[in-house]
């Protein structure tokens, strides 16, 4: 048991390492090479250099410094070591990836491979537990003292960047920026939530039971019966639930239109599947 802890710990670190890796490599080649733009600190960070020449990685670690000092004091030292390990790496890799640029005549391009590279980067870091600091660490500063949602604070930080990108470097270059935002954002969901992502249908039918034994039957998937009372009616209505892949989500549908036409069908994404079925035969 201990070793499969200590193996994952130290699979936790490589995913760091590695992340903050591939994110220097999207920052450098085809951010700094194609005169973009990003959010949060590193966004700062690049405007700093466009303007002052300032070297990017030496520039992000040493505007977190402060910020990791006041996140150990709130939330321990524990909390912070990974995301200091983040910024540590990310600094360090961004130094060394410096000279590497895969320039382009096509900004989108630039842009779309910027998202899919900082968004791979990003999400293995985000994925081992850690942060890149920045932003981060302020929006949770920021929940901890006012309660505001992280989502949001993040949000404003971003906009301020993109605002600051606007007024010096130009309105196409904060419009392409905010291209490799949206791209990267989807790539880290991607990432952090995996490939093994499926459909849960809650149904609710007084043939709950033919549904569930011709989803047995037909697809060969599992389902669950779960006990429920009308909120109205006060009487039982059992409710079939069950997770299947998307491709098989249509043929569900079917099953419970042709045994019940007017069966109650809620459908939701799940992400990480885990189990027989998904995982393993």
């Amino acid at each position: 048991m201990q070793q499969r802890h200590l193996g994952k710990e130290i699979w936790k670190w490589i995913q760091i390492l590695a992340g903050s890796l591939i994110y220097s490599l999207g920052l450098n080649a085809f951010l700094v090479a194609n005169h973009l733009a990003e959010g949060g600190f590193v966004g700062i960070s690049l405007l700093l250099f466009y303007k002052l020449h300032w070297p990017v990685g030496l520039t992000f670690f040493i505007i977190n410094i402060p910020l990791l000092f006041l996140g150990a004091r709130i939330f321990g030292v524990g909390f912070i070591v990974k995301t200091a390990v983040g910024v540590g790496a990310v600094s360090l890799f961004t130094s060394l990836t410096s000279q590497l640029k895969v320039p382009t005549h096509d900004p989108l391009l630039a842009a779309l491979y910027a998202g899919v590279v900082t968004g791979l980067g990003l999400g293995l870091i985000f994925r081992s537990g850690a942060t890149t600091g920045g932003s981060d660490i302020i929006a949770r500063l920021v929940r901890h003292r006012y309660g505001i949602a992280m989502g949001r604070v993040l949000f404003a930080i971003d906009l301020c960047v993109i605002g600051l990108v606007v007024i010096e470097v130009g309105r196409e270059v904060a419009m392409y920026s905010l291209v490799a935002l949206f791209v990267a954002s989807r790539v880290i969901d991607f990432v952090i939530e995996g490939v093994k992502t499926g459909k849960a249908l809650t149904i609710i039918s007084d043939r709950n039971r033919e549904i569930a034994s011709a989803i047995h039957e037909r697809l060969e998937r599992g389902t669950t019966i779960l006990k429920a009372t009308g909120g109205y009616t006060g009487q039982d209505r059992p409710v079939v639930y069950c997770v299947v892949p998307r491709e098989e989500v249509t043929r569900v549908q079917q099953i419970v239109t042709e045994t019940d036409p007017r069966a109650f069908v809620v459908i939701n994404d799940v992400h990480e599947v885990l189990g027989e079925g998904f995982t393993f035969d």
